[in-house]
């Protein structure tokens, strides 16, 4: 299958969205579609349901598929949507296809978290998924290994279409951008507070958690950036900042119980994180409280503004 995929559908903001419980702890689909018609309103057009900050470990593979599955049918024609594979080969395999299946453009490779890894054992795992799957995948980036030589491996087979880069080493990722001849797209991995710099280096998308709370802020951003207006950009930066540096606190392991109380505070309850993720304190979720209070304000402002020159999207 040839590189026929829109790679411009890629040149945005790719949110995660939060995964949202029933109080007894399963999937609560239903808000699940309210939370994703709340992004696709305020202009989201790029889906990365089940992945990292959607709690991707913590979740089978049938909580995957769903999760694609509503945020298809709650969102766009519009919309592209990746579903996130990895653990065990089948398991990846089988979640791949699935995802397809209901309703995704794409595969996206979460990092592997098998010990003893090295290159070649790497590349014959993502080969043996792209190969059954057969769809457009995205390769995501977050330690040492894949290698750059890897990724510019892969970046030659037909279906690999981008890499999601968060490993946080500008000049090796400006470098491996440069020697990339195939023309995949080079993707900021690690959200506001890098996707700036990353930007300036030649992407052109970054992933969001904090989307999830302050959508039109973080669109405003990137389009800024897009823009070569680097001062505007930095400008709502400095707005979402509060959010993701809370979230990187003590290894950025606040990084999706935060999200959750902070759009809870935006008015969606999306149920606590699963283990073994973080639970807030009462002082914590007081501090949260006072962090997000004028973001959501600038939020709004922004969506206030967006309606009445007509920029909502729907």
């Amino acid at each position: 299958m040839p590189k026929d995929f829109n790679l411009a559908s890629l040149h945005t903001v790719h949110l995660v969205p939060l995964t949202v419980y029933k109080a007894g702890g399963a999937l609560d689909l239903e808000t699940q579609a309210e939370l994703t018609q709340r992004l696709y309103m305020s202009g989201i057009r790029c889906f990365l349901p089940g992945a990292g900050t959607s709690e991707f470990h913590s979740l089978s593979a049938d909580e995957i598929v769903a999760l694609v599955r509503v945020t298809r049918e709650a969102s766009g024609p519009d919309a592209v949507i990746f579903g996130p594979v990895g653990l065990q080969l089948t398991h990846a395999i089988d979640c791949g296809m699935r995802a397809i299946a209901a309703g995704a453009d794409g595969i996206m490779f979460m990092p592997l978290s098998h010990p003893y890894l090295c290159d070649s054992g790497m590349k014959d795992y993502y080969l043996s998924v792209i190969e059954s799957v057969q769809s457009p995948t995205l390769i995501y980036k977050k330690d040492l290994l894949p290698s750059n030589s890897l990724l510019l491996e892969l970046a030659k087979h037909p279906l690999v279409v981008g890499v999601k880069y968060a490993w946080n080493q500008m000049h090796e990722f400006r470098t491996t951008l440069l020697a990339d001849h195939e023309g995949i797209e080079w993707l900021c991995g690690s959200a506001e507070r890098f996707a700036p710099y990353y930007m300036l280096a030649g992407s052109r998308g970054y992933t969001s958690g904090a989307g999830n709370v302050c959508p039109h802020l973080t669109l405003a951003m990137h389009t800024a950036l897009a823009a070569g207006e680097y001062s505007e950009g930095m400008r709502y930066q400095r707005l979402i900042l509060p959010i993701e540096d809370f979230r990187a606190r003590q290894g950025d392991s606040f990084n999706i119980s935060m999200l959750k109380h902070a759009l809870t505070i935006a008015g969606l309850d999306c149920g606590p994180a699963r283990a073994p993720q973080r639970r807030l304190t009462d002082a914590e979720r007081a501090e949260i409280e006072v962090v997000v209070g004028p973001i959501l304000a600038a939020e709004a402002e922004l969506a206030r503004e967006n309606n009445s020159m007509g920029l909502s999207r729907c």
